[in-house]
């Protein structure tokens, strides 16, 4: 997929129809309560032309973390009392992951929250950008930065549900494989609704 192309179908996805996500989608049994609180996060799609491909910037979290090491993330995190919402979250974020100047970036628009196991209510960032910059992974944080062709997780085909126990369950999520890199769960779910958001 051309950078222009991705561009075009990025811009329109925000205004597409579409409702919120969760790590519950593929477990209808799971009754979650009322009451409960979530906290407020951002994550960045960020979207760059390398050498005429549309390409999407993943992260590798650090396996020395205490919550998700090792996974593959999309740029991101909680939103801090410095941030002005979950997009500058995202922005704020993906400078200190990935050394992405926010300045490189122009926000296209956010998609419907996503809820995670973890009690957050992450807001999906749809960022171009715009500028060439020299990833620099965030020391402790991430141990690897990435790129995936976009128009591989654009495409539904290429998704698969998987499963694992979990808290004495059987846990059903989206997991999309590229390389040696296994996205699944809160990350691929994201995709997935971006994939649905931009099928013709």
């Amino acid at each position: 997929m051309t950078g222009p192309d991705a561009r075009a179908l990025l811009a329109a996805a925000p205004g597409r129809a579409g409702a919120p996500s969760s790590d519950y989608d593929l477990n209808k049994e799971l009754v979650l309560p009322e009451n409960r609180v979530l906290r407020p996060a951002g994550v960045l799609i960020g979207i760059i032309d390398r050498n005429g491909r549309a390409e999407l910037v993943l992260t590798k979290r650090s396996s020395r973390l205490k919550h998700h090491p090792g996974q593959i993330a999309l740029p991101g995190g909680k939103v801090e009392d410095i941030d002005d919402g979950p997009v500058d979250a995202a922005l704020r974020e993906a400078e200190e992951e990935v050394g992405l100047p926010h300045e490189a970036v122009e926000v296209l628009g956010t998609l419907p929250a996503h809820e995670t196991v973890t009690g957050f209510s992450v807001t999906p960032v749809l960022g171009w950008i715009r500028d060439a910059f020299t990833p620099v992974p965030e020391v402790g944080e991430v141990d690897e930065i990435f790129y995936a062709p976009l128009g591989f997780v654009l495409d539904p085909a290429n998704f698969v549900v998987e499963s694992r126990h979990w808290r004495r369950q059987r846990r059903y999520y989206y997991a999309v494989p590229w390389g040696p890199h296994y996205i699944w769960g809160a990350t691929a779910r994201i995709l997935r609704g971006l994939a649905d958001r931009v099928a013709p």
